[in-house]
């Protein structure tokens, strides 16, 4: 801290971080050591060193500005920092409190019971040596009839047990997760203050419309409108690769049902938030509920769905017939995927920023239809490139840092969804190393005894948490959450360019030298100069 520096500076000077503890400034400050030739001191903490001798008050060279000012600029400045010592924190301090539970993880890992994990492990070794009988049995007891199929038996009975075997591996440490939206909350949301939540791209994939019902696919998007998420941080990309003009006309009458039925999911936190299952699940759909107008806004908003679903089915039952010179727009103009393997790239934004206000004046997010260009003779990769051309058109118009895909046969059927993801995508400890979140499927409709497994019970309940407790679960396609980044990937940084350098050839030196000056190469300095051009 230099004398000479004006007085709104050293006012505003920060305490001195020492060994991980703040303490005051007190003029005095950890002695190091200099190349200068100063005497090593035993104390740790020393007097500061002035850059000229000090003066005594009352000299000739006593300057009243410099050396009183000084010590005045201090004390205000400890005056402003709430007097010369910290202050003892209140531990019933309901802020203090609040900071301390905004600081914790988002989120921990809960590993099995040892009363569930343990019996099946046991199960699992007395297997493994039912089986290391079985193949010693097997293996010392050939065949002579039939020699070529007993070797055939064993190897694929081998092969069999190994591949049994590594499917036991991840049943091993299998581990449930929890997380903290409560942390969360305080930790990116501040009352008062702008949301600091990760934007997220959700991209809902299909293709032909007669085989995925525009009705479904609408039923997607407007769960995902509806989410718990701040609507500034949400957009969603709608990828049409079958160029169909009843998925577009769909789309845009889903945008204008979205005014209507995302405040009334928000107002009366309505799970879930696909109109569809919503109205047709067979609960109480009055528990917990204590709003006066909620049964007469339900039953208005049931009737305008209903009315929806009727717009719907008319676009479907208009799309049967095409007409023999495709389809046109109402502006008159050809429709541009009338040949489905032959069109250009088409982007419509329905929802957005500029003009997507629900009916209640609140923003909407974002809803952008895509139809990537198709030309013959390409290999467009199916559902791959669907999803490489939704993550070039999202980055120039929002490129948020994480992406979930979704089939359009799967709504969210919890609307905080998103931000469980969050929970490990931003969490201060572990968010960067995490690459994508995998959300399990749930499929509704199946029956009571779930006769088909249509549950996948042992997927993702004993397998998907068995691989987290190892290494981390795989992508099934749908339903996953990922970092941008660890999609695009990035390369090595460059470092500044060098001059042109030869390396030296002698062994201890490990350093490079420039190369001499061809006057210097047979002059009487060259050693000189060799030594000088060592880095």
């Amino acid at each position: 801290m230099e004398e000479g520096q004006k007085t709104t500076e050293n006012a505003h000077f920060p305490p001195v971080i020492a060994g991980g503890r703040s303490r005051p400034v007190s003029g005095e400050f950890p002695i190091s050591s200099h190349a200068h030739g100063e005497q090593m001191l035993s104390s740790s903490v020393h007097k500061r060193v002035h850059p000229y001798p000090v003066s005594e008050p009352g000299s000739a060279r006593w300057d009243e500005k410099k050396e009183g000012g000084w010590k005045d600029r201090m004390d205000d400045w400890k005056l402003q920092q709430g007097n010369l010592g910290p202050e003892t924190d209140d531990p019933n301090d309901p802020d203090l409190a609040m900071i301390d539970e905004a600081r914790q993880p988002l989120s921990r890992k809960v590993p099995i019971a040892s009363s569930k994990i343990n019996p099946y492990r046991m199960v699992i070794v007395a297997r493994l040596v039912i089986l290391g009988f079985f193949l010693r049995y097997r293996i010392l007891n050939p065949v002579h009839d039939a020699i070529g199929l007993w070797l055939t038996s064993v190897v694929c009975e081998i092969w069999f047990a190994f591949s049994w075997i590594l499917d036991q591996f991840p049943k091993w440490f299998p581990i449930d997760r929890e997380t903290y939206l409560d942390r969360l909350s305080l930790r990116y949301e501040r009352e008062g203050e702008p949301s600091m939540l990760a934007p997220v791209d959700i991209f809902v994939s299909t293709v032909d419309p007669l085989k995925e019902p525009p009705l479904v696919t609408a039923n997607t998007v407007l769960s995902i409108l509806a989410m718990d998420y701040p609507v500034d941080k949400v957009s969603c990309y709608v990828s049409d690769d079958g160029a169909s003009m009843l998925t577009f006309e769909a789309l845009s009458e889903t945008a204008e049902f979205a005014r209507k039925w995302v405040p009334f999911c928000k107002k009366f936190s309505i799970e879930p938030r696909a109109p569809e299952m919503y109205f047709s699940e067979k609960i109480d759909y009055l528990k917990d509920k204590v709003q006066p107008t909620f049964v007469k806004e339900r039953r208005a908003m049931k009737r305008e769905y209903e009315e929806f679903k009727v717009r719907v089915n008319a676009l479907v039952a208009k799309a049967l017939k095409v007409p023999p010179e495709g389809w046109i727009m109402q502006d008159g103009t050809p429709w541009p995927g009338n040949n489905t393997k032959d069109h250009p790239g088409m982007i419509q934004v329905f929802l957005g920023h500029s003009g997507g206000f629900d009916a209640e004046g609140n923003e909407l997010p974002r809803l952008v239809y895509v139809s990537r260009e198709k030309r013959p003779g390409f290999q467009h990769h199916k559902k791959a490139g669907a999803m490489n051309a939704l993550i070039r058109v999202s980055a120039v118009l929002t490129n948020a840092p994480f992406m979930l895909n979704l089939d359009c046969d799967h709504y969210v059927n919890n609307s905080k969804a998103v931000r469980e993801a969050m929970c490990f995508l931003m969490d201060p400890q572990i968010g960067k190393k995490v690459c994508y979140v995998q959300f399990p499927q749930r499929f509704d409709g199946i029956d009571r005894h779930d006769r088909y497994a249509n549950r996948n019970t042992v997927f993702f309940d004993i397998n998907m948490k068995g691989l987290d407790g190892i290494q981390g679960p795989v992508y099934v396609g749908t339903g996953c959450v990922f970092r941008r980044q660890a999609l695009y990937g990035y390369e090595p940084p460059k470092g500044p360019k060098r001059p042109k350098m030869v390396s030296c050839d002698c062994c201890p030196c490990f350093g490079r030298r420039k190369k001499l000056p061809k006057h210097s190469k047979h002059g009487g300095n060259g050693d000189a100069a060799n030594l000088q051009g060592l880095d």
